[in-house]
């Protein structure tokens, strides 16, 4: 079993409109926005960061933006509800803020013996807030809300499956832990987390394989301290019969990529170096910053992409 990996790091989804995603997270949400780059693979889609002053691993909810994409089909072998924290006794405050901006999908429920607030995104993402009693990370208040209701970081993500065996072995494998089950969802949990350190496993055997879209998760990604680490649990992925790739320069972190049985596409990534390595911490987010291999698109780029602020 593995110690290395200590809960989330970030999850990566896909929208159909940049300046409507950014209005969600950083005015609907109060994330702050902590990276305007590109995807490294398609460099006229932004690659937007969210989450809280530093971009903290167990925070970052990221996003490729791209123009009128067709909307993902909710299934099997995906994320399929992200799921944040927020302190106790605020989900009143969320109920009527996402209420107000017309936000879908609300629904107020208990799981696990905590109270939930289900909500539905821009691309009809599904979302989660959880009250969460003692989690001391500290929020971004800057996006005007305040710290009695700001958002912690993750709580945890939901992986849809149509049989949970084999990718919660893997999951045990990784460090995690059978918590409980509950209601056909089994919930692990990485002792001694980051505090973005719960997976609960939904099995749904009659339901068809999700369609990828606006709206969809393309991956979720584990944190790992640093590359050392992180070749150390290549290394015992490989062993283990995985195919995983050879590690990948992100900028802001090192990233591994491998398969999982149930179909969801999971991403080992480094704590280092950080959001801060090309811009001031007090101006995260503020300008375009572009891969090396791009920058000599500058000037197309500027005059290509979406202004996110109307």
């Amino acid at each position: 079993m593995l110690d290395q990996i200590k809960g989330l790091h970030h999850v990566t989804s896909m929208a159909e409109d940049a300046r409507t995603n950014n209005q969600f997270f950083t005015h609907a949400l109060g994330l702050r926005r902590v990276k305007k780059t590109v995807n490294f693979d398609a460099p006229d889609v932004y690659h937007l960061y969210y989450g809280d002053e530093t971009g903290a691993p167990g925070t970052i909810m990221t996003y490729f933006p791209f123009p009128k994409m067709a909307q993902g089909r909710p299934g099997t072998g995906e994320v399929g509800t992200t799921v944040f924290s927020v302190p106790q006794d605020s989900l009143g405050f969320w109920s009527d803020r996402l209420a107000t901006l017309g936000l879908g999908g609300l629904k107020a429920e208990e799981s696990f013996g905590e109270k939930r607030l289900n909500f539905s995104g821009p691309d009809g993402d599904g979302f989660a807030l959880v009250e969460v009693k003692d989690d001391d990370r500290e929020p971004w208040t800057h996006g005007g809300i305040g710290e009695d209701h700001a958002i912690r970081g993750f709580h945890s993500v939901a992986l849809r499956l149509r049989d949970e065996g084999a990718t919660a072995e893997l999951l045990k494998f990784m460090g995690y832990e059978v918590a409980e089950e509950r209601d056909g969802v089994k919930r692990l949990i990485r002792p001694g987390g980051n505090g973005a350190h719960l997976i609960d496993l939904e099995t749904m055997p009659n339901i068809a394989r999700a369609l990828p879209g606006a709206g969809s998760v393309h991956h979720v990604a584990f944190a790992v301290e640093n590359r050392e680490k992180q070749l150390e649990v290549r290394k015992a992925l490989m062993d283990t019969g995985y195919q995983v790739t050879p590690v990948i320069d992100r900028d802001y972190f090192w990233a591994i990529y491998f398969r999982t049985p149930g179909g969801v596409l999971f991403e080992v990534a480094t704590n280092e170096p950080g959001f801060d390595r090309d811009e001031d911490s007090a101006h995260l987010g503020e300008a375009l910053k572009l891969p090396q291999q791009h920058a000599h698109l500058r000037a197309l780029l500027e005059q290509h992409l979406q202004p996110l602020e109307a």
